[in-house]
């Protein structure tokens, strides 16, 4: 039965059995989540659902300042060694297990330990953290670490239930308790994931749906035809090329923000046999590949303008672009000599796995043309999105169409994907000289010396590619007109407090 027919029946056995929840937010998704464990979790829509689902230590406002949220205040140390939180007296997580500083110890320690864990690279500065007082936290660090706060700020911040994470182990992630605003109800791989307001919430007053209905729809014609036929109210990730109808017509409304991260393509350089070819053992013809890609041509024929040509982890308008790494222009001749440099005058074929959306896949064949030009045979392997990252995880792979949606510091722009240990480091690139200056920047607040730390890594990666960076995307959203209060965020994610649907 297709996602349509499925969550159709869904929505009809709800209106036969409770009228208890008429207030529904249906919102479409781009991808599939992977797993509802914040220390497995590695996708964006993931952490959208988490974004209801599970409180964070901190959060940010939308310009990128670091708010309350279960930690009412913070402060450091004088040797900047110590961060001391003070928490919320009211929360608890969903199966009535009380919110405290053990709980955050608990779940620090589960991030830093767990063999499964994504977290640990985040959470590497951390030594030790401990229940100061009831509602009092202290994280001892084994150095000075700029970044821990935008760690806290996201899925290292988020709390899981001690009790449940006990029982369960590695299951929660088919059953995750949290204590955001909303529980969770059901998942059904591929078709639907359903939370259900938190009625104890020490904020649920500003939360005004009774149920959230998160529906993976990977093809945007068709979550856009949902949303237009009163099936969404709401999609992320709007194609750029619907971006104009949608804003002329007076049943939707329109959201947008430039994000903080970055599309590219991941070459599997070091992770298993997959990575013993000329693509993953010769820098010169990953060169290759970059040249052969003109962005602008890109960002005009797939993205309708909108977005940024990029060849870096941070877009053009963040502070830490380094201004002397400008986009190349395509070269072919120069692609063409490079692969010759490399013994392939007679070119080379790779295959390159992409996410099964339309808009992906149109970015690819668009790149598929200007590769064959410079002798680069591509061939496109379109992937289920969640998929594709296990394969990625696993090495099997040559090169994958893949981006980050960006984070407050820049270090989450890069340090995971590029540093030896990095959790997100899928091509497996190990530079002991990046792993040093990434470390470094860790290291310090002062703005300058960070940035320099992060052009001196550009400056390597430029030469090695690893990730073969293509644009930086503009977060679009399209709506009921009926919802009121949504407010864009420079991160993607979708917040619902005070956000009302008539």
């Amino acid at each position: 039965m297709t996602t349509r027919k499925l969550f159709t029946a869904f929505m009809a056995s709800v209106a036969m059995t409770s009228g208890a929840f008429a207030a529904d937010l249906r919102i479409g998704l781009q991808e599939d989540p992977d797993a509802l464990d914040t220390d497995q979790a590695r996708t964006f829509v993931g952490r959208i659902v988490f974004e209801s689902l599970c409180d964070k230590l901190i959060n940010i406002s939308p310009d990128l300042e670091f708010v309350p949220e279960l930690a009412t205040e913070w402060a450091w140390s004088d040797d900047a060694m110590t961060l001391t939180m003070q928490l919320r007296e009211d929360a608890m997580f969903h199966d009535g297990t009380p919110f405290n500083a053990e709980a955050v110890v608990a779940n620090i320690e589960r991030s830093q330990t767990l063999d499964e864990s994504r977290r640990k690279s985040e959470l590497t500065s951390v030594e030790s953290v401990a229940a100061t007082g009831e509602y009092e936290v202290a994280f001892t660090l084994s150095s000075p670490d700029a970044t821990l706060l935008a760690q806290l700020s996201d899925r290292a911040g988020m709390m899981l239930s001690p009790t449940a994470a006990a029982e369960k182990g590695l299951e929660l992630a088919n059953d995750p308790v949290c204590s955001g605003p909303y529980q969770f109800v059901e998942r059904i791989q591929q078709d639907r994931i359903v939370l259900e307001k938190f009625a104890d919430h020490y904020d649920a007053d500003s939360y005004n749906f009774d149920r959230l209905i998160f529906l993976p729809i990977p093809d945007t014609t068709v979550r856009l035809a949902n949303l237009r036929s009163g099936d969404l109210d709401m999609l992320e990730r709007l194609a750029p090329s619907d971006a104009a109808g949608v804003q002329s017509d007076s049943d939707l409304s329109f959201a947008a923000e430039t994000s903080l991260g970055y599309q590219g393509i991941t070459i599997n350089v070091n992770n298993g046999e997959r990575s013993e070819t000329p693509l993953g053992q010769d820098a010169r013809v990953r060169r290759a590949l970059s040249l052969a890609i003109d962005r602008d041509v890109i960002n005009d024929v797939v993205f309708e303008g909108t977005y940024a040509a990029g060849n870096q982890p941070f877009p053009p308008t963040s502070p830490w672009y380094d201004q002397s790494n400008p986009v190349e222009a395509r070269d072919v001749e120069q692609a063409r000599a490079l692969l010759a440099e490399a013994g392939l005058e007679d070119g080379i074929s790779i295959e390159i796995q992409a996410p099964n959306n339309p808009v992906q896949l149109q970015l690819m064949q668009v790149i598929q043309a200007m590769a064959a030009e410079a002798g680069i045979d591509i061939s496109i392997k379109a992937t289920e999105f969640a998929t594709m990252l296990s394969e990625q995880t696993a090495g099997n792979y040559e090169g994958s169409q893949v981006g980050w949606s960006g984070r407050t510091d820049p270090d989450g722009n890069i340090h995971a994907f590029m540093t030896c240990e990095g959790g997100l480091n899928d091509s497996r690139f190990c530079s002991e000289e990046v792993d040093n200056l990434l470390n470094e920047a860790r290291l310090s607040t002062d703005t300058a010396e960070r940035k320099a730390s992060y052009d001196g890594v550009n400056a390597i990666l430029r030469e090695e590619l690893p990730i073969v960076y293509l644009y930086h995307q503009t977060w679009l959203w399209a709506m009921s007109n009926q919802i009121d209060g949504f407010v864009a965020y420079p991160d993607g994610m979708i917040r619902l407090a005070g956000v009302t649907m008539e």
